[in-house]
């Protein structure tokens, strides 16, 4: 067999074994109408959150029958969509650090000429071009894709965060809307009482218009806060479904607990170390020193790109009967500026991320003053509520009691004197309500829960 054959088999032989080593492309095509019925299967295991629950919380109480918050909060991440995209970003990134440790491809060039005049008249070569994957270039890609990886990780830790925040005011919004829902209901119910009795005495001439008029506004308040109860439940409710990323008939049926609900720490604690610590794990803050190194990496890439790149260049050629090895070092020349623009405008981005690190790190520091301010002035507001307003109230309808017992005052007296107590209650909730919103804002502001369960999961202060 002659060189020119053995060099075209060995060919053929090296673009088939090329050919079986490539990857196929297996299409994967989605609908809305599946994505749909998919979400429509979503189901709450109940059984699995609580076992998951205890092996994350061994002292957690994990209660499938009466679910709370971190039972709950297993559902969430089993169901949550944005925290299950969040995933897929993380593995999309790990793929992309993965391919960046590999090098570019070499480039080949087959080369043939025919001289009839010579007794050898082919000339037939091959050559490649390799790329030498070194120094600045190769480090600013490889870190820059690490670091993405790493980015990927705290934007995961900040939606289960985002998510588990949605869970938490949801939840507390619907227990509180759920209680202010019966306080309302019998303040109607005295309030439709007393418009009856005016009603009857003003057909008997014994009441004025305007005392009726008076008593229809206070029926017509009352109804509006059981309506305004209710929608507070419907608007809660859907919160929590969006949360734990299930569908909301699935949701309604749902009786979560929340033990403490009405008996909040009397007292915010917050110390110095203990914001400093908050901040140094905050995975927005982490997020953004992340993208500040991306910025030195790719600094570092453009300062690496004032110097040629090198590539190498084997090759073997069969000149009409003469076997020659030629080799060649390519070099590719960086811009006329040496870069220059592109390395400043590299060293502007990276300027720009310690500025927004800076900015952010600033806001959460102001975000965590303004939560435990708002923290201290709704128990304040709560404490004034059940100190003050709700015992002068409870003291007016227990008088009314015993008045109407006397029949110093009739029934209509007396359900003014409940109806006031009902105000006071609803009020009481109202400063609960605004409570559970600061302490909400404070664990956001903290990143990390307070109080409840979660607390109990093992490792949750480190």
């Amino acid at each position: 067999m002659s060189r020119r054959s053995l060099l075209q088999a060995a060919s053929a032989v090296a673009a088939a074994l090329a050919i079986s080593g490539c990857v196929r492309y297996a299409p994967k095509p989605v609908s809305v109408a599946d994505t749909a019925t998919r979400f429509a299967s979503h189901t709450i295991d109940l059984g699995t959150a609580a076992a998951t629950c205890r092996a994350r919380a061994p002292s957690a109480p994990c209660d499938p029958a009466r679910p709370d918050r971190l039972v709950l909060f297993d559902v969430l991440l089993a169901n949550n969509p944005a925290i299950a995209a969040a995933r897929a970003r993380v593995a999309t990134a790990q793929a992309a650090g993965r391919a960046a440790h590999a090098p570019g491809g070499p480039t080949m060039t087959l080369s043939s000429e025919y001289a009839g005049a010579d007794s050898q008249p082919w000339l037939l070569g091959i050559a490649a071009d390799i790329p030498l994957d070194l120094g600045g270039r190769r480090a600013a890609r490889i870190g820059s894709a690490e670091l993405a990886v790493a980015a990927a990780r705290y934007d995961l830790a900040d939606a289960i965060w985002t998510a588990r925040m949605a869970l938490v005011r949801g939840l507390a919004e619907q227990l509180v809307a759920d209680r202010q829902t019966a306080i309302a209901g019998r303040l109607e119910a005295l309030q439709n009482r007393r418009f009856t009795i005016l009603e009857r005495r003003v057909a008997q001439g014994e009441a004025s218009r305007a005392e009726l008029e008076r008593t229809r506004i206070d029926l017509a308040d009352a109804r509006t806060r059981v309506a305004a109860a209710q929608a507070r439940h419907e608007a809660a409710t859907v919160q929590i479904a969006s949360a734990l990323g299930l569908p909301l008939e699935q949701v309604r049926t749902l009786a979560a607990s929340w033990p403490g609900l009405e008996t909040p720490a009397p007292t915010v604690a917050s110390s110095a170390a203990g914001r400093a610590a908050a901040l140094l794990g905050r995975p927005d803050l982490l997020k953004a020193m992340t993208l500040y190194d991306q910025a030195e990496f790719d600094l570092r890439g453009e300062v690496a790109k004032q110097y040629p790149a090198l590539s190498i260049g084997p090759g073997f050629t069969w000149d009409h009967g003469l076997v020659k090895i030629p080799f060649n070092i390519g070099l590719a020349l960086p811009p006329l500026d040496l870069n220059r623009r592109a390395i400043a405008a590299a060293q502007a981005r990276r300027a720009q991320a310690g500025a927004e690190l800076e900015a952010l790190y600033a806001g959460a520091v102001a975000g965590i003053d303004q939560a435990v301010a708002e923290a201290a002035a709704a128990r304040r507001a709560l404490a004034q509520a059940r100190g003050l307003d709700l015992p002068i109230a409870a003291q007016l309808a227990a008088q009314a009691d015993h008045e109407l017992s006397a029949g110093a005052i009739d029934r209509s007296d007396w359900a003014a004197a409940q109806g006031g107590l009902e105000v006071a209650r609803l009020a009481e909730f109202d400063a609960l309500a605004r409570v559970l919103s600061a302490d909400a804002a404070l664990e956001e502001a903290l990143r990390r829960p307070l109080s409840g369960p979660e607390t109990l999961i093992v490792g949750a202060g480190s």
